[in-house]
């Protein structure tokens, strides 16, 4: 076979193309030898991408149709496929045949599938390059039906599963011109639903489209998609971010329209790159994401198709420990271990450096050392080859949720940093040890088990569900910390960091102390009305809380002068912080605290002095504040009205205060006055 192959790629292009292409048969393998951009005939091209969809030689599939055009939108249908043939300028005697075609195509697509056809549908777009084949009906249903299935991803509709995977990739390699664009809350399906939903025939030339697909279907890989989307971006990447000033659809409409640039002897670059760029991609997203495509029915979990609320893309437990075992080339992890020292200390990944996300709420000096420290760390791995060093920054949490949130805060941190290649452990700690135990347990890989250690270096047993120890006597060998090797190599630099950072962990956090007791209320009591403001400790987070300055448009805030708005005669106190998101994302922000109101202003990075009005809430209306234990410069503002059923929140609010306890006092008197105000009024 690859003889023929051979002879077919010299002499005359088209006989010898002809004859390979014949005597191949449906051999994918023959097929992909045959990868150079020439221009092919119409026949020939056809015959190729038959091979590579897998139908030639498929029979009718329209044949048990009976041809009635009777769905409820057959006039969209009509109109559209009128549309399609028009853009494509040919004669009027073979114009109404294939009007025909292409609506017959659509609409039996339709009825085999029960799916409504509907305005925004990329469908006409993907049959154009098809019909530039002169295929017959069957072969044209067949080739379209075999793209829909194999290439298509499900859910591509507006904020849909595959445009939230494809922001993860963006961030992971681009996260500058990510942030960019979510500064201007420009979402990908904005611009690219009809990239993904044509393959890119919406925007580029007849011929762009048939050399891209050359290459594409030969490829037979349908996640190569998003590589051939974030290479558009990257190469627009300048252009993209010097449009500051410009109008959200303005940008919009550029970027849609970016495709349109392409010209066929770009095509081999463009993906040149994009396969570099999956190189350097953790195998996690296709992995995780393998229900995308395909003619599955089978409905999604809820927890696999909700992407929008990742934080930053996930990566499997077996891809971070294969990883770096066993290639040099691709994608290699430097694991960040972001639980509390406690836990850590307990056991860990032995090639894990430690991040106690505690540091960043507790002592933020320290913890800016300790980053320091572990990118030093990450540079000095790479340099000496280690099997623990990686490009690749993958931060582990518990896997438990209400202990991850602060390690989701130092991921918002690098991400602010435009830090590329940040992944997050799915599952983490948690998930780790299971894979070990299932792994033990099968018997696949008795060494698993040395890749659990604790502070001292010893290996930390594995439990079975049973609760027996799954480690053996034989257990004291294996792959030391990455801590412990690392040691040497920080010593002569951060001694007195690392000193710092030793007694800083073994310190028991001091109790917090309330801000307000009972006492504190002075004037009138509440004349038999429940209270509805208290301020205390807070163990953990309500689920049902509503984090209000996430529903709201930065293109819709006012947006004010800091000092000015400082300055008014009616602020009595302001209040520097940061303002907290559930995500972890931090922003640098100030507190005004009126008679009546408190107000938190948000910095605007690109505008020094500068801020957006982020809320306004009336002072009677807090409900309740309250701090953590551990961090007691971490205050949640709680807003509601009080009415028969009980309190009603309707919006919270986390700041991050230095001096929180002065910064509340001053609230809660604030607060004690309005109330005795409306008590005596």
């Amino acid at each position: 076979m690859a003889d023929a192959v051979e002879e077919a790629l010299q002499g005359s292009w088209d006989q010898d193309l002809a004859e390979a292409l014949d005597s191949g048969g449906s051999d994918m393998e023959m097929e992909r030898g045959i990868v150079q951009v020439q221009e092919h005939s119409a026949q020939h091209r056809a015959k190729m991408w038959k091979i590579a969809l897998n139908v030639s030689g498929k029979g009718d599939s329209l044949s048990p149709w009976d041809g009635v055009l009777d769905l409820p939108e057959q006039t969209l249908i009509h109109n559209r496929s009128q549309q399609l043939i028009d853009q494509l300028g040919v004669s009027e005697d073979e114009r109404s045949d294939m009007v025909s075609d292409v609506e017959s195509v659509i609409t039996f697509y339709c009825k085999s599938r029960n799916i409504s056809f509907t305005p925004e549908l990329s469908w006409p777009h993907l049959l154009k390059p098809l019909l530039g084949l002169q295929l017959p009906r069957s072969d044209l249903y067949n080739c379209f039906y075999a793209i829909m299935n194999k290439y298509i991803p499900r859910d591509c509709v507006p904020n849909g599963r595959p445009f939230h995977l494809y922001r993860l990739l963006l961030q992971y390699h681009e996260p500058e011109l990510c942030s960019f664009l979510d500064t201007k809350k420009i979402t990908p399906d904005s611009y690219g639903i009809n990239w993904l939903g044509s393959l890119f025939s919406s925007h580029c030339l007849p011929e762009v489209t048939q050399a891209l697909w050359d290459f594409y279907l030969q490829q037979a890989d349908p996640f190569l998609i998003f590589f051939l989307m974030l290479i558009i971006l990257v190469n627009a990447k300048e252009t993209i971010l010097a449009q500051e000033g410009d109008s959200k659809e303005d940008i919009i409409k550029m970027l849609e329209a970016s495709p349109s640039l392409l010209e066929a002897e770009d095509i081999e670059d463009l993906f040149s790159l994009a396969q570099y760029y999956q190189s350097k991609t953790p195998l996690s997203l296709r992995k995780m994401n393998q229900n995308l495509f395909g003619s599955s029915l089978v409905a999604l979990k809820e927890e696999d198709t909700d992407l929008s609320q990742a934080l930053c893309l996930p990566v499997s437990v077996p891809e971070i420990l294969q990883a770096n075992q066993l290639q040099q080339d691709g994608v290699r992890f430097f694991v960040v271990d972001c639980r509390p020292a406690e836990q850590y200390n307990s056991g860990h990944l032995s090639t894990a450096f430690h991040l106690d996300s505690d540091l960043m709420l507790q002592n933020p000096s320290e913890f800016a050392l300790s980053v320091k420290s572990l990118l030093e760390a990450q540079k000095q791995s790479l340099e000496s080859g280690s099997i623990a060093s990686g490009e690749h920054l993958c931060f582990m949490g518990s896997g438990r949720e209400e202990e991850d949130m602060y390690m989701n805060m130092v991921l918002a941190h690098f991400l602010q940093k435009n830090k590329e290649y940040v992944s997050i452990a799915k599952g983490g700690f948690m998930a780790l040890q299971k894979h070990l135990v299932d792994m033990n347990v099968e018997g696949l890989d008795s060494s698993y088990v040395h890749w659990i250690v604790s502070t001292s270096g010893s290996h930390s047993s594995l439990s079975s569900a049973d609760g027996e120890s799954l480690s053996s006597p034989g257990d004291s060998k294996g792959v030391k910390s990455l801590v412990n090797k690392m040691t040497f190599a920080l010593k002569s630099k951060s001694v007195n960091v690392k000193e710092k950072m030793i007694s800083f962990i073994e310190n028991t956090s001091t109790p917090v102390e309330r801000h307000v007791s009972s006492s504190d209320r002075v004037g009138k009591p509440y004349r038999g009305v429940k209270p509805v403001f208290s301020i205390g400790d807070e163990e953990e987070y309500d689920t049902d809380e509503i984090d209000s300055s996430s529903m709201s448009d930065d293109d819709r805030k006012e947006i004010v002068n800091i000092q000015t708005w400082i300055n008014k005669p009616d602020v009595k106190h302001h209040i520097p912080c940061n303002e907290v998101k559930e995500t972890g994302h931090m922003f640098p922000s100030h507190l005004l605290i009126t008679a009546t109101h408190m107000y938190c202003l948000r910095e605007i990075a690109s505008r020094k002095g500068f801020a957006y009005i982020q809320s306004r809430q009336a002072l009677n209306s807090v409900v309740k504040i309250t701090s953590k234990k551990k961090h007691p410069e971490l205050i949640t503002f709680k807003f509601g009205s009080n009415n028969s059923a009980g309190v009603e929140i309707s919006a919270v609010e986390r700041y991050l205060i230095p001096n929180a306890g002065d910064a509340t006092k001053v609230i809660k008197q604030q607060i004690m006055k309005v109330l005795d105000a409306l008590e005596s009024s």
